[in-house]
């Protein structure tokens, strides 16, 4: 079944090719435009299933508001991104916007076609490589003095800074609670706070916005990824199932341990 979508590009020749392409593929482009800076204005009154938006500057500061407020108005609209590559600080900043995709610009048709199914019906549509690119700016991210990522540091508390790490990480909801000796309920409930607290919808979501605003970097700094079990400041851990002679915790990974 084709999908109900829009095309809007910072060039519209590219838009209009695009869109051209998608049609003879059997899908219904209700809008071909530019530039992206009006993509907003158009879904809201279009209501597509799907946005494409493209853009040649995915890191430029405001770039990806018109998702963000797709998102506030048009929650059920679908916008996935055609970028550059490399840029993960671009796909960082369009997840952490709201979208549900990144594609690059130079993917072929048959690309974009599967990433915007995947994104109608709900799942993220990015492809492994970027995606990795993306946590390894995220993991370790330019410093930069960043008064929005102190603020939202003081929002979390410290096993709530420690489970933000552990996503960054990777780490599923089990993995979570291994490595700090919770249950797997209990971490769940920790993500969720987490996200809730960010205002973010996705673990994907958190990470890129940790990323942006240095949050990530922060959290880690200030102790948020503490090693085994976590104990609050001031206390020190007692010997731990699976602690070596000399006191090293062997087992689930650590955000920032080595060897």
């Amino acid at each position: 079944m084709g999908v109900r979508l829009m095309v809007v590009d910072d060039h519209r020749l590219l838009a209009e090719a695009l869109a051209s392409a998608l049609k003879l593929r059997g899908h219904r482009v209700l809008a071909a435009a530019a530039p992206t800076s009006g993509a907003a204005e158009l879904v809201v009154s279009r209501a597509p299933e799907v946005c494409l938006f493209g853009t040649a500057s995915p890191a430029a500061p405001g770039v990806f508001d018109p998702i963000t407020r797709i998102g506030q108005e048009r929650p059920q609209v679908a916008v996935v991104v055609l970028g550059p590559v490399p840029s993960p600080r671009g796909i960082a900043a369009a997840f952490a916007a709201g979208a549900a995709g990144y594609v690059r610009h130079d993917e072929r048709i048959e690309g974009v076609e599967r990433a915007m199914l995947k994104a109608r019906a709900g799942e993220s549509a990015i492809a492994p490589q970027l995606l990795r690119g993306a946590f390894a700016e995220l993991l370790n991210p330019a410093a930069q003095p960043d008064d929005e990522g102190r603020r939202l540091l003081r929002m979390l508390t410290p096993r709530e800074a420690e489970v933000l790490v552990r996503v960054a990480e990777g780490e599923g909801t089990r993995l979570i609670a291994a490595g700090m000796d919770i249950a797997p309920s209990t971490a769940r409930t920790h993500v969720q706070r987490v996200l809730m607290k960010l205002g973010v919808g996705s673990r994907l979501e958190a990470a890129a916005l940790a990323a942006r605003t240095g949050l990530l970097e922060r959290a880690a700094a200030n102790g948020g990824a503490p090693q085994g079990p976590y104990a609050p400041e001031g206390t020190q851990r007692g010997p731990q199932q699976g602690d070596t002679p000399g006191g090293t915790r062997q087992g689930p990974y650590v955000p920032g341990q080595r060897g």
